[in-house]
């Protein structure tokens, strides 16, 4: 059960990414990010209320906020590299985000094992070779990697927050994370004066990457609770998978061999950094 539930979840995290990233080349960034968070707040507000678990203190609505700034602006920096580059080099390299939470492990003391450390070496030989740019423009690097490689550290420092803040109430600790994350873009909004204004025809995009992502996190939340965590961790950093299938299908991209070789090692150094 928890490596299906954990398998849907990459699944809905993938879909949800392509979406976002997609609308956001229709839209800004701010726009989309506002009215799919508002949805995934909506969400949230169910689960609390029926969880019924007391509110956290002041450490766990801190951590809670922290998680959501960390969050959202990973997923800004995410959606705006996929709708300037190729989805199949930026989703990627967003999946080496476990890097971040095994360097909090290191500063506290905790050495990585040997399997964390193949990872990090296979995470960073996929950038490399994800990241060249080979046009005619000896540009030296493609398209987005920079915006990539902030929403890894932004999902990295996420996870690390987030499961601070769910020592308390996971159900809270999601909750306010997402809370921080509407109210941080809708401060932006107004103070880059950026119009929200949605066209009706895109709405059930935007509609789908709310209810993709906060479904995707409410399964990952069950599935911790029905199996290994680690497994769990795996099976759900795979979610760069969808977003290039659905590039692939979609979209038509091509990636040469070299950038092919270098996504399957990111998302391979991830997985065994998340096991480890």
């Amino acid at each position: 059960m928890a490596t299906l539930l954990a398998l849907a979840a990459a699944a809905l995290w993938g879909a949800g990414d392509f979406l976002g990233g997609l609308t956001t080349r229709r839209l800004p960034v701010l726009a989309v990010l506002l009215w799919s968070q508002l949805v995934g707040l909506a969400g949230l507000a169910v689960w609390v209320a029926i969880a019924g678990d007391d509110a956290p203190g002041w450490v766990g609505v801190l951590a809670g906020a922290g998680a959501g700034a960390a969050g959202v602006i990973g997923l800004a920096c995410l959606y705006r590299g996929m709708a300037i580059g190729a989805m199949g080099v930026v989703a990627p390299i967003s999946a080496t985000s476990p890097v971040i939470a095994l360097a909090v492990d290191v500063a506290r003391g905790r050495a990585p094992g040997g399997l964390q450390w193949l990872g990090i070496v296979l995470a960073l030989g996929g950038i490399v070779l994800l990241s060249r740019e080979r046009s005619e423009r000896r540009a030296p690097l493609a398209a987005g990697v920079g915006l990539a490689l902030v929403a890894a550290l932004g999902f990295g420092l996420f996870v690390v927050f987030l499961g601070a803040a769910a020592d308390e109430s996971a159900s809270w600790a999601a909750a306010i994370a997402r809370g921080t994350a509407v109210v941080a873009v809708a401060v932006a909004v107004v103070l880059t004066r950026t119009s929200v204004t949605t066209p009706a025809r895109l709405l059930p995009a935007i509609l789908g990457v709310g209810v993709f992502d906060t479904s995707a996190n409410a399964l990952i939340s069950v599935a911790t609770t029905r199996g290994e965590i680690g497994i769990v961790a795996v099976l759900s950093a795979l979610y760069p998978v969808m977003t290039i299938v659905l590039a692939r299908l979609l979209l038509h991209e091509r990636l040469d061999s070299g950038r092919r070789a270098g996504g399957v090692l990111a998302l391979a150094g991830a997985a065994l950094v998340a096991a480890g």
